[in-house]
């Protein structure tokens, strides 16, 4: 798969020294639909659930970059999950230069599950998010 910031059209390319330039770009297909597209805070929404959901090294056809590790996690106390949990989520997303902090962590744990929710800030505002981490 692609990475979002590939869809960019020829428009978004500058000459800068002789050198061109691909700006990054937010345009890309709703996941929903994949009839239409979203952009900017939408987009970036998107592409907070894509990489949360993918396990950072186990997929060739992303960068090493991409994802987060979470099945380590499993078999360790809760205590250690949420603190490792958190790092590991700024880790994740901060790789997006759109992201600019993740902040407001909560981390709610049932039976075997550690639920974290936070405030992903963007370029293009912010929003809520959450990711479920199965520990024990």
């Amino acid at each position: 798969m692609v990475p979002d910031r590939f869809y960019a059209v020829a428009d978004e390319m500058e000459q800068s020294e002789g050198e061109l330039e691909l700006n990054e770009t937010s345009k890309t297909y709703d996941l929903k639909s994949m009839k239409s597209f979203v952009n900017e805070r939408e987009a970036v929404s998107q592409a907070v659930v894509k990489i949360l959901n993918t396990e950072r090294f186990r997929y060739p056809v992303y960068s090493d970059d991409y994802g987060i590790e979470t099945e380590d996690l499993f078999g360790f106390d809760c205590d250690f999950v949420c603190v490792e949990l958190e790092r590991r989520i700024v880790e994740a997303l901060t790789v997006d230069e759109r992201i600019t902090e993740v902040s407001d962590f909560d981390f709610v744990v049932r039976r075997n599950t550690v639920y974290a929710s936070f405030t992903v800030h963007t370029v293009y505002g912010e929003f809520d998010s959450e990711k479920e981490v199965l520990y024990a």
